[in-house]
């Protein structure tokens, strides 16, 4: 079975079918989701998703585009959330230097904050970087050095830092990006690391593989990565999907909280 460990179905792009399209997904063949909140609304959206679908799990956290609206409030409302039994891990957080819809100190301030609440509630993080490599390795590096666990999100940095991440125990996100024709580095960055560190993800409903590229994305799409995962490591398509599904089971703890 597949494991999607990254995907936003609280999104506006599924309000008029989503029902039907996370009830499909387990016949698909994807038999966990982790949806992922980013905003307020998504993080409260998150966790009715988790108790809604038996296989979707959650994680709570607010993106760096709206960590305007975080307050101690609101990081005590995610911190109580934490202690759901499905909800698997704090994020998505970081930094996103892309679009800068906050400012960059107060990116880097709620990231530290919400890193130190996953410290707090012993979950693994989901981390997201855009345009913000080396200062999103620094804070990491510095006020989490995997001490939780987790994930970065989407991995778009080089093989070098690859490396230092894999070296702190972190996992690398691998979605539809990796079955781009112009995706070289983040080939060379899956044929580096070994497959006990990579989780398959979606980041639906953005980010559809190759054959969907520009379309709406979603977990049964998993398929074409899972596809170019098996070519790039020169393993079976099953082994594949069978070690990615173990990772996310592992990094999440699935069934040990």
């Amino acid at each position: 079975m597949i494991f999607d460990s990254h995907a936003h179905y609280d999104d506006k792009a599924f309000d008029e079918d989503r029902d039907e399209v996370v009830s499909g997904l387990y016949q698909a063949g994807v038999g966990a989701v982790v949806n992922v909140g980013a905003s307020l609304r998504g993080v409260r959206d998150t966790a009715a998703l988790a108790e809604k679908y038996p296989f979707v799990y959650g994680a709570v956290g607010i993106h760096p585009d709206h960590v305007d609206q975080l307050n101690d409030e609101v990081i005590e409302e995610m911190r109580t959330l934490c202690g759901r039994e499905k909800i698997v891990a704090v994020g998505e957080i970081g930094l996103d230097y892309y679009w800068d819809k906050n400012p960059r100190k107060m990116q880097q301030e709620w990231f530290v904050r919400q890193l130190s609440m996953a410290k707090e509630v012993n979950l693994p993080v989901n981390i997201h970087s855009r345009e913000a490599a080396k200062d999103t390795f620094d804070i990491i590096k510095q006020e989490h050095a995997g001490s939780t666990g987790g994930v970065i999100h989407c991995y778009s940095g080089s093989k070098e830092m690859a490396r230092d991440y894999l070296n702190m125990g972190y996992y690398l996100g691998v979605g539809g990006v990796v079955t781009f024709k112009n995706a070289r580095v983040l080939k060379e960055v899956v044929e580096y690391a070994p497959l006990d560190r990579i989780l398959v993800e979606t980041d639906c409903p953005y980010l559809a593989p190759a054959p969907f590229r520009g379309k709406r994305n979603m977990s049964s799409l998993l398929s074409y990565v899972l596809d170019t995962i098996a070519a790039l490591k020169g393993v079976s398509r099953e082994e594949a999907e069978r070690a990615t599904w173990e990772n996310a089971v592992e990094m999440y703890r699935i069934g040990k909280r």
